[in-house]
């Protein structure tokens, strides 16, 4: 009987050391297989989509620089990026002294900034041309090569309610609106968020009328304005 149950023992010893190593051999293919599949993925890598910045839209609205003259008098640069239109201006706040303005149509080509002149009064023979400056813009600034003034956003085209470019083709005079067909002589007012400029020039003759601009609200659908600067053509 001792003898029998000492046969079983043995057999069923036997039995379970066969079923254990089977099973540690299952668990280590197991285990190499999965390994091996994880550095296969590993291997594979997920290219990242960048989102490329649009710079037609990031340059919208209003920006501002200065530099000091050669008198040390320092020069406030304000300039309007708005709907294909670029108004500039240079004027002294302390003295509240207007310099010079320039602008005109614009695109952004890569990273190049495109100016047509329609209008500069510091060098009218600009009118008509295109130039082209490099730029970089990060954190709402923007340098551009060949220039040490840093460009600091003043608005983005908010929260002012009349943001964009407006050609005058008409007059409000005793209740009646006079309509004008625009031709070379133009008029025209050019608001971002927060700050507006308006241009009277001739596109043939390259002759400059006169300017304003300043700051403006509209709050409760009420048109503000705080004028900085203001010019007229004296001849």
């Amino acid at each position: 009987m001792v003898k029998f149950i000492n046969h079983k023992l043995d057999t069923i010893m036997k039995y379970l050391s066969t079923l254990l190593l089977f099973c540690t051999v299952s668990i280590l293919w197991s285990c190499s297989s999965t390994k091996t599949e994880s550095s296969e993925t590993d291997n594979i890598r997920t290219p990242i989509a960048t989102e490329k910045m649009d710079y037609n839209e990031a340059f919208q609205g209003a920006w501002t620089t200065s530099y000091f003259n050669d008198k040390n008098e320092e020069v406030t640069i304000s300039t309007i990026v708005i709907d294909g239109y670029m108004a500039e201006a240079f004027y002294n706040k302390d003295a509240k002294k207007f310099d010079r303005t320039l602008g005109g149509s614009w695109n952004i080509e890569e990273n190049n900034f495109n100016l047509t002149f329609e209008f500069d009064t510091g060098d009218s023979t600009m009118v008509g041309k295109t130039g082209s400056l490099a730029f970089k813009l990060k954190n709402d600034k923007i340098t551009f090569k060949g220039d040490d003034n840093i460009w600091t956003r003043i608005d983005d085209g908010k929260p002012g309610a009349l943001a964009g470019a407006y050609l005058i083709t008409g007059r409000k005079r005793d209740g009646e609106i006079s309509k004008r067909t625009p031709g070379a002589r133009k008029t025209m007012k050019i608001l971002s968020g927060t700050r507006f400029q308006w241009i009277a020039y001739n596109t043939e003759t390259a002759k400059f009328s006169g300017t304003g601009g300043g700051t403006y609200t509209t709050i409760d659908g009420k048109y503000r304005t705080l004028s900085s600067f203001l010019r007229m053509a004296t001849g």
